[in-house]
Formats: C-alpha cells, sequence, structure tokens
C-alpha cells in the first residue's frame, strides 16, 4: 500500500473491539523502585521515590504536570538512569550504581503518550516492529492477533495518518503487547481523546490488561481515571511520593490537604477545634486527635452537602443553581457561614434563585486540615 493512500477499509465499524479475553498472556513480573533520586538542573524531579508493584497489579501515578511521573516511568524503562537508589525487576537489580540493563533487555513494554506510531510503516508493520526474535511469517501472525483484540485487523494495511486518535491509540496497545511484556508501562495512554470516547477506550483497555495479566505502571494527571484503572493510587507532588493506596483510602482518607483537593472541588470554612469539637452552622464536627485545640480548615465537598425535609436541618438560601442533568450546582448562603457554599444536589429538579431549602451535612465527605495547611 501506498503511504500516501488515504483509503479506510469500507464498512468497518471502528468503534467495535475484538472479544474479550482473547489477548495473549505473559508472565507478570514484580517492580521495584528502591530509593529513586534523580535530578535536573539542580530540581529533584524524582526525590528518594520507593514502590512496589506486584505481580499483575495496576499502579497509576497520579500527580499534577512536572511532579515527576514520567521521570519515574522513563527510569523503570531504562530510557533513563537513575542518579541513586535501585531498580529491580523479580527481585534482580536491573539499573543501580554498578549495573545498567538496557531497554530491550527487560522485557518491559512502554506505551508514549503521542502513541509514537511509525508514519512510514503500515499499521501490522508498526505492530510487529518489535517482534525481531520471530520469523517475519510469525512475527505477522502474532501481531495481526494484536490487532483483532483491540478491533482493528481491518487497517492493517492502513497507516497512521489515515486513524482517528482513538484509532491510533489502539494500535499502540496492540504495539504495546504483543511482545508479551512482563511490565507495561503507559504515560498518559489517554490524554489526548475527547471525553466520550477515553471513557470507552480505557474500560477497553483494561480489559485488556486484566487478560495480559501483565503488571502495570500508568501515569495520568486525572484522578477519575486513576479511580478507574488502578488497584493502587500512588499520588506524587514535587518529585516525591505523598500517599500510597487503594482508589477508596486515598479519596476517603487523603493524607493532607493537597491531596484532597486533588480529587475534588471542596467548600473550605476555617474554624477552631476546642476539646475534640469543631463548631459549626451544621452542628459539631468531630476533631482529629492531632488537632485539638487548634486553628482548622473545614473542607466539605460539594456532594456532601443534601437536602433535608428535616426541620434541624440547616436553612439556607439558593444564590445560583446550574442545571446538569442527574444533578444540579447550587450556590447557597447560610447565616453564621461568611462566604456561600457550593452544593451537588441529586436530582432532576432544580432550586430556583431565591428559593429557601434545607440542607444536612454529610460527614462522609467532610475532612478537617489545620489551618495553614497548603
Amino acid at each position: 500500500m501506498n503511504p500516501l493512500d488515504d483509503s479506510i477499509p469500507e464498512n468497518q465499524d471502528s468503534s467495535s473491539w475484538g472479544p474479550r479475553g482473547s489477548a495473549a498472556a505473559t508472565f507478570p513480573a514484580r517492580l521495584t523502585f528502591d530509593h529513586i533520586t534523580h535530578v535536573f538542573k539542580g530540581v529533584d524531579a524524582v526525590n528518594d521515590v520507593s514502590l512496589d508493584l506486584a505481580l499483575g497489579e495496576i499502579i497509576c501515578l497520579l500527580g499534577p504536570s512536572g511532579c515527576g511521573k514520567t521521570t519515574l516511568l522513563r527510569i523503570a524503562a531504562g530510557v533513563e538512569r537513575p542518579q541513586k537508589g535501585r531498580i529491580l525487576l523479580n527481585g534482580e537489580e536491573v539499573a543501580g550504581p554498578n549495573i545498567f540493563v538496557p531497554p530491550e533487555k527487560r522485557n518491559v513494554g512502554l506505551m508514549f503518550q503521542d502513541f509514537a506510531l511509525f508514519p512510514h510503516l503500515s499499521i501490522l508493520d508498526n505492530v510487529a516492529f518489535g517482534l525481531n526474535a520471530l520469523d517475519q511469517a510469525t512475527a505477522a501472525s502474532e501481531a495481526r492477533a494484536a490487532l483483532r483484540r483491540v478491533g482493528m485487523s481491518a487497517y492493517e494495511k492502513a497507516y497512521p495518518h489515515v486513524l482517528s486518535g482513538g484509532e491510533q491509540q489502539r494500535v499502540a496497545l496492540a504495539r504495546a503487547i504483543v511482545p508479551r511484556p512482563s511490565v507495561l508501562l503507559m504515560d498518559e495512554p489517554f490524554s489526548g481523546l475527547d471525553q466520550r470516547l477515553r471513557e470507552s477506550v480505557r474500560d477497553e483497555t483494561l480489559s485488556v490488561l486484566r487478560e495480559t495479566g501483565a503488571s502495570c505502571l500508568l501515569v495520568t494527571h486525572d484522578p477519575a481515571e486513576a479511580m478507574w484503572m488502578a488497584d493502587r493510587i500512588a499520588v506524587m507532588r514535587s518529585g516525591q511520593l505523598v500517599q500510597v493506596g487503594t482508589p477508596q483510602q486515598v479519596y476517603c482518607h487523603p493524607v493532607d490537604i493537597d491531596t484532597a483537593r486533588f480529587f475534588s472541588e471542596f467548600n473550605e470554612i476555617p474554624c477552631v477545634s476546642r476539646g475534640g469539637k469543631i463548631a459549626t452552622a451544621f452542628g459539631n464536627v468531630p476533631t482529629p486527635a492531632r488537632l485539638s485545640d487548634a486553628a482548622v480548615t473545614v473542607m466539605i465537598r460539594p456532594q456532601g452537602l443534601t437536602r433535608s425535609k428535616s426541620k434541624s436541618a440547616l436553612e439556607g438560601f439558593v444564590l445560583d443553581a446550574r442545571y446538569l442533568g442527574d444533578a444540579s450546582v447550587v450556590k447557597i448562603a447560610f447565616e453564621g457561614i461568611e462566604q456561600p457554599l457550593m452544593a451537588h444536589l441529586a436530582g432532576t429538579g432544580i432550586p430556583a434563585k431565591g428559593d429557601s431549602i434545607r440542607i444536612s451535612l454529610d460527614l462522609d465527605h467532610v475532612f478537617v486540615f489545620a489551618a495553614g495547611d497548603t
């Protein structure tokens, strides 16, 4: 096929993936970061990071841009050599002060953010590119099987420029899994997709990862994506790990105020803790033991403010409301609280500006941190 030929296979449903359960399985490996430090231009891109990726586990490295996530991924892949610390695969050192195993000998796959497909190669040749140890016919057969799993078989003779972003992502995934890596490293693999497509693609990608059984380290700045994909989330900030836990642990028990803010919006109310309690307009809020008798910030997720028919619930007045379909975002003024609070109220009804409504507080969405924490 001519690389300049823009033809796309007719009658191909590019939204359909191959049958689940048909991806080739691999032998997963344990990946260990042992006190990794890496400095760029005098700044610690990664600072004393230790993390253990178990066999077949999916960990999402989550954090803002520039926090060190991609650097850590490149060190694991062997693209960068750590300046301090060690990388181990199944307990065997592959990078450290006295040893460095090149990327091609680690059986670690890397899926780039921009997919990095070769424009001059057909889709089939792109997927088969890393299968140098196999003869040409076997490599083509393995590549076709991977393309079938991601639903891109009909495009094997096409070239990357004729594919949409979602289709290129699927080809990149096929190329990443076809060598059957023990560890798969994925750098923001869904960031270039629109929201509707992103949800379906990451759902299918998760299914493929589970089928292969490979251990996976996935970089993202999207907390919803991390909670959907991960067995555990490793939250990074300024080159350091600040919290590692299951999605439920990091969402329900954030270690600090910045981690809490990263996962959702908050209403933040300055208060004072006395005698193990914090007096608020909604009633007393329990104080963490470490913050007894101190100035604190009470943080309330918008979904923690719920509409109530109880006369004991706090009365507020609607300043503004926006309809979102299954819920409404409502700005409410309360007596005794200086600033208006934002609430996400479930249901299809939307209160009108000026309405009086009663609101109760769900303590599962309330967090307390020391005043002045950043």
